[in-house]
């Protein structure tokens, strides 16, 4: 095992995308493995993150990086 959070994506494309496809076209396999690909990255709740979606997770980071600047006083004297 090289990396095992490649591995562990690996395993994962080839359970939920590869395996339950059967593609005749090219085409056809870009289009399905680029919605997979939106679905994983968007969409899909991930563990190493508390168990939310990626755009959650950055909505949440934003949303609270704002909130930690608008009471942070921007000047110490």
């Amino acid at each position: 095992m090289q990396n095992a959070f490649i591995e562990s994506f690996n395993g994962k494309f080839r359970d939920e995308c590869l395996n339950e496809h059967w593609f005749l076209t090219l085409q056809e396999a870009q289009l399905v493995i680029e919605a997979w690909r939106r679905k994983y990255n968007e969409e899909r709740t991930h563990s190493t993150i508390g168990d939310v979606a990626p755009q959650e997770f950055i909505h949440n980071y934003q949303t609270g990086a704002q909130m930690t600047q608008e009471f942070t006083p921007s000047a110490l004297v």
